[in-house]
Order: C-alpha cells, then structure tokens, then sequence
C-alpha cells in the first residue's frame, strides 16, 4: 500500500463537485484523511475563485492506474477536456505524493506535483501531513508552509458540508 496526497478543487459550484469526491473517494478508498478547504483566487487565467483541500489516502493502485481512475471521477463529474487547461473546472484532482516516488510521466502525470509551489496545494498538505518529507529536497510540509510568504497568495477558509 502506498500513502498518497492528492489535492482537490473547484471553481464552479465547489461545494457540491468537492463534496461528491470526497464520497467518492471514501466509497473506493475507504478511510481517508481531508483537510479543511480554502478559497483562493484563480492561478494562470482569470475566473473565480477556487476552493481547494488535500485528501491523504492509502492504495493499492499504481500511479498511474490511480490517476485514470481520479481523471474518471473529473470526468463524471463535468470535467471538460476540450478547453484551455487553465480555465474553469467542476473538478480538478492531482497527486501531489506518491509515498517518496518522484515520476514525470505522461499526461501531466508529475510526482511531487510543482503546483506544491502554491497556497493552495502547500497549506492543505501541511495541515494533514505536517511531518511528511519532501522526496526531493527533504523538508517536511510544515518546514515548508513556515516558510511559504503567505501574504503573497491570501487563503480564506471554506466550510464545506460533512
């Protein structure tokens, strides 16, 4: 079994499309870990804002076969493939961690992921995984958000649902 984060999220109705994951993924995956959300401004085109959270999981399912089955969840869920990558999404599900794995593959398939850059993707993580360490440079998620310039990318959190 391999311990996974993923992060989730949404810029159109994202309460019910990040909703429906989260069931999703607890119906395939059983327990799982989720973190709270949080509202952002979009990243690399003009839209609304999004909200994301970070699922931590364990699988069985190589990465691959992990991410067709989360790009199957987007798809059921609305995902559109058909415009701009950056744009407006029901719902948009990557594998930050696989374990220590550190893989560039093809469709976009990259662990860790680089969005980790962000707040968005960073400060999720962090609250469920504070001690994980990055395969690469080693720092643990909390060593990271500490030392993340905040003010540069403003969170709010978002309640969502149970």
């Amino acid at each position: 079994m391999a311990r996974v984060y993923l992060s989730l999220g949404s810029n159109l109705e994202p309460r019910r499309y990040l909703s429906a994951a989260i069931a999703a993924l607890r119906e395939r995956f059983g327990a799982i870990t989720v973190s709270p959300a949080y509202r952002s401004k979009s990243v690399g085109f003009d839209g609304a804002d999004f909200v994301n959270l970070a699922v931590g999981l364990d699988t069985e399912l190589s990465p691959e076969a992990l991410n067709d089955w989360l790009h199957a969840l987007e798809d059921r869920h609305g995902r559109r493939r058909d415009v701009p990558r950056y744009s407006d999404r029901t719902l948009d599900i990557d594998i930050v961690f696989y374990d220590a794995l550190v893989l560039d593959g093809p469709w976009h398939l990259q662990i860790p992921r680089k969005e980790l850059q962000h707040a968005f993707v960073l400060r999720p993580i962090a609250d469920i995984a504070p001690a994980f360490r990055h395969p690469l440079g080693g720092l643990s998620m909390a060593e990271l958000w500490a030392a993340f310039p905040a003010e540069h990318e403003p969170l709010t959190v978002e309640p969502l649902p149970d």
